[in-house]
């Protein structure tokens, strides 16, 4: 007796075989449910992420017939070599990253900023592109003394000073010390903020906003106070530190003043 097949379905009616395409690194696909395109930056067991050309990231499972692939429907599956996490194509500065890059020799030029705060969040963000353009962050404990570091720093053309200053506007001590500083090798920038706590988004921290505190208290422990926060400015600090991921969750008047001062340390001469 002669055996058919018990799929009665013709040929041309069948669905076309979907291809299946490892999601390896840096392979740029869309999710056409929400029309986000970006490239695979990691793999894990049943979800793929993608970082778009802005730097966002989304998280998407790996489903059957889930992307588009140059127009094509394909389904990802985890690559053979995805045993270990795949490196992300940017750093928390969103610079473009360069996987196995090692340290250049410190420079001769520092970057100064006032406390060890200031320093933990710019290693947080530029700590990848300041290893490999060998540039070496200093904490001061405050401005007052300024001119007199800058002078005993002594920059010149192969060792070019950038300091960061809280609180720089118009009329403030910090604005007048600023000022005083008046070597060409040496270049003093700031951003608007009491404390460099206030340049973390308050979004990110998951607050409405930074409170206000009375003149004359200090304004660390009047933030805790007024947040209900322990009176432990070091754990509070540390709290703020653990949401910042990347220059997303900076205010723009800090970001713009910190890749300044890296330009002018790490410029030609």
């Amino acid at each position: 007796m002669r055996q058919y097949s018990p799929d009665l379905t013709p040929p041309w009616k069948k669905p076309k075989p979907v291809p299946e395409v490892p999601a390896e690194p840096g392979l740029v696909v869309e999710e056409p449910g929400t029309g986000f395109c970006g490239a695979v930056i990691r793999c894990e067991a049943g979800t793929v992420t993608l970082e778009d050309r802005f730097g966002k990231h989304r998280v998407f499972p790996l489903e059957p017939r889930g992307f588009l692939l140059e127009g094509q429907v394909v389904t990802l599956t985890r690559p053979s070599s995805s045993t270990t996490p795949i490196r992300p194509t940017r750093t928390a500065s969103g610079s473009v990253a360069v996987p196995g890059a090692r340290a250049r020799v410190a420079r001769a030029g520092r970057i100064y900023v006032e406390g060890r705060h200031d320093a933990e969040l710019v290693e947080r963000v530029w700590g990848d592109d300041l290893r490999i353009e060998g540039v070496v962050v200093e904490y001061l404990e405050g401005v007052d003394d300024l001119p007199a570091i800058v002078a005993d720093f002594s920059p010149g053309p192969d060792a070019r000073l950038s300091v960061l200053v809280d609180h720089l506007v118009p009329g403030s001590k910090e604005s007048r010390i600023a000022a005083s500083v008046t070597s060409d090798h040496a270049l003093v920038l700031g951003h608007p903020y009491i404390d460099i706590w206030e340049a973390v988004k308050p979004s990110s921290v998951g607050i409405q906003s930074w409170p206000r505190v009375p003149h004359g208290q200090d304004w660390k422990t009047g933030v805790c106070r007024a947040l209900g926060w322990p009176d432990n400015t070091g754990a509070a600090w540390q709290h703020i530190l653990s949401h910042v991921h990347s220059y997303k969750d900076l205010q723009p008047e800090l970001l713009g003043r910190v890749e300044e001062l890296i330009d002018f340390v790490t410029a030609p001469h």
